[in-house]
C-alpha cells in the first residue's frame, strides 16, 4: 500500500508539472505537499526522492525544490515511469520496438567471482541469462545477466524475455536504484560479429558492472556488448559535494 501511495503521488507531480501548474518552476514544500495529498511527509519525500533520481527534479539548499527545465524540452530523456535503473531505458531510440530474444537461461553454482561481487556463500546458485536485445529487428545488445536464486527464486524464463527490473518491482515490491558501470571499447570478437551484424573491422562497447537493491543488496552482475553505432547513452550523475 506505502509503494502504491508514494507512486501515485509521483504520477501526479508529473502530471502537474507537465501542466505547467507550479509557478516559477518550484514545487511547494514537503509539508505543503504532505496536507495537498493528505499522505505522509515519508510518502512525500520517497516520491520526491525518485523524481530527483530520476533528473525530473533537483533541490537547491536553502531555496526548495526545482523542475529540471531539461525535462520540459526533451521528455523522451526522462521517459522511464519506474525506479528502477534499467540501462536499455537510457538509450534512445524514438519510436523505434524494443525486443528481446532469450538465448540462454541456466541455473549454476556460482562462482568465486560471483560469491564475492553478489555477497553470496559457496553453496549459493544463480540464474545465467543470456539475452539478444533488438530495435526493429537489429540486434543491438548482448547481454549476460547473473542473478541469485535467494533473491527471485520465482525468475522463470518466461518472465525474463522482458523486464526483469519491471516484474521485480510490480510483481516483488523490490526495485533496483543503484549500479556499478564500467564502460570501455574493444575489437569485436566472432561471437559479436554473428549476432551483432557486425564486420570483423568493426569495434563492439562494453557495459559491466553490478546492480543493487534499494537496500543495497547487490541483484545482478551483468554484462552487456553493444554495437558500437548505438552507444549513446545518457545518465544522470551524482556529485559528491565533498569532493
Amino acid at each position: 500500500m506505502a509503494d502504491l501511495v508514494y507512486r501515485s503521488v509521483m504520477s501526479d507531480i508529473k502530471q502537474k508539472i507537465l501542466a505547467n501548474q507550479y509557478p516559477g518552476m518550484k514545487l511547494p514544500d514537503e509539508r505543503s505537499l504532505s496536507a495537498s495529498y493528505k499522505v505522509s511527509r515519508s510518502s512525500i519525500k520517497r516520491a520526491l526522492g525518485v523524481l530527483a533520481q530520476q533528473g525530473i527534479i533537483f533541490k537547491k539548499r536553502g531555496s526548495g525544490t526545482f523542475i529540471n527545465p531539461l525535462y520540459l524540452k526533451n521528455r523522451s530523456l526522462f521517459r522511464y515511469e519506474g525506479s528502477n535503473l534499467g540501462v536499455t531505458d537510457s538509450f534512445k531510440f524514438g519510436d523505434k520496438k524494443q525486443s528481446i530474444k532469450l538465448m540462454d537461461y541456466q541455473v549454476i553454482p556460482a562462482s568465486k567471482d560471483l560469491q564475492q561481487d553478489l555477497f553470496l556463500d559457496d553453496n549459493d546458485f544463480v540464474y545465467k541469462i543470456k539475452r539478444l536485445r533488438l530495435i526493429d529487428d537489429q540486434p543491438f545488445i548482448i547481454e549476460t545477466g547473473y542473478i541469485p536464486i535467494k533473491i527471485i527464486p520465482t525468475l522463470s524464463p518466461d518472465i525474463v524475455k522482458s523486464s526483469i527490473f519491471n516484474y521485480l518491482e510490480t510483481a516483488k515490491e523490490k526495485r533496483v536504484t543503484k549500479s556499478f558501470m564500467s564502460i570501455s571499447v574493444a575489437p569485436s570478437k566472432a561471437d559479436d560479429q554473428r549476432l551483432l551484424k557486425l564486420k570483423p573491422t568493426e569495434p563492439v562497447a562494453i557495459m559491466e558492472g553490478v546492480f543493487f537493491l534499494d537496500d543495497g543488496t547487490p541483484f545482478e552482475v551483468s554484462n552487456m556488448r553493444v554495437h558500437y553505432q548505438y552507444m549513446k547513452y545518457d545518465t544522470f550523475v551524482s556529485l559528491d559535494q565533498e569532493n
